[in-house]
């Protein structure tokens, strides 16, 4: 599934966090612990360039925790700080917080030595569209500021935001790349809910589920749906899902629109467990070096 997207706000987006970036002291790139690199913007390093960086690893609540520890470890071995939270629960955050006062200490120290009061750090979040950054605002400052919203696009301007005496938050519109060129990318994002569904096709990403849940978290979908045994081929997994559900039609036909949809849902929604859909074992040494592009250097500008 090749899908080609670029919304005029976004590339906007990307030219207001470049011109910003040097009023930040702290880059907090928020990503989806079910799909780390896959929701992570490929030009991320070319855009933060070697501000101190904190990766958040959100709705971990929704990820498989061995894997999320594994994803934990890759990011640390890149040189970045890595905390895995949930946003909307506000789970990690006193250690995710602690993290970015770490990252900071080097500005403060050089700022004393100036002879400049010490201030609270500023933060800029980053991510890519639905991956929970007004969830993560609101959370921090205990009060509904940003806009939140289940689908894509709901950020659209950038605001400061307050958090108490430590930290001043920057949010930022969703940035998302123009093209997937991996197939596997584009599903993996439209299964997590990354992608408008204007321009979604049900069909391969339901499919797709299917063929994840058979790999990696085989006798899942059986419990689900009570079935004796999931057939091998996902499209017959899924007519036989539907029909376990009754959703049928004249002449006991399955409404296959129906049953993609409600496999997508409960997808999204956590009916299946925690599942994650790729691990740093996915990827072959080759395939990591494209994805980061260029090595990340945590240091603090004076």
């Amino acid at each position: 599934m090749t899908i080609q997207w670029f919304p005029g706000h976004m590339a906007k987006a990307r030219r207001e966090v470049t011109e910003k970036l040097k009023l930040v002291d702290i880059v907090m790139e928020l990503v989806d612990a079910r799909l780390p690199l896959s929701s992570r913007n490929p030009m991320m390093n070319e855009i933060v360039q070697n501000k101190p960086r904190l990766v958040l690893l959100n709705k971990a609540d929704l990820a498989d925790p061995r894997i999320t520890d594994q994803w934990i470890n890759y990011f640390q071995n890149q040189g970045l700080a890595c905390v895995s939270i949930n946003a909307l629960k506000g789970e990690g955050l006193p250690k995710a917080a602690n993290e970015a006062k770490r990252l900071f200490e080097p500005k403060v120290e050089a700022m004393k030595k100036k002879g400049i009061r010490p201030r609270a750090a500023r933060a800029m979040i980053l991510g890519i569209p639905n991956v929970g950054k007004s969830s993560l605002i609101n959370r921090m400052a205990k009060k509904s500021i940003a806009k939140t919203g289940d689908r894509p696009g709901v950020t659209q301007a950038q605001q400061w935001i307050k958090v108490g005496k430590d930290f001043e938050l920057l949010d930022t519109p969703g940035i998302l790349w123009p093209k997937f060129e991996d197939p596997e990318v584009g599903l993996r994002l439209a299964a997590t809910g990354a992608i408008k569904e204007e321009i979604l096709d049900t069909e391969p990403v339901a499919i797709f589920i299917v063929e994840v849940m058979s790999k990696r978290y085989k006798g899942v979908l059986e419990s689900r749906f009570g079935l004796d045994e999931l057939p091998t081929d996902p499209r017959e997994a899924l007519e036989a899902i539907g029909r376990k559900r009754g959703f049928l039609r004249a002449g006991n036909v399955v409404d296959m629109l129906a049953t993609w949809k409600l496999m997508i849902r409960e997808f999204r929604g956590g009916q299946f467990g925690r599942i994650s859909l790729e691990s740093p074992s996915d990827f072959a040494e080759d395939e990591r070096a494209e994805l980061d592009a260029a090595p990340i250097v945590n240091t603090t500008e004076e």
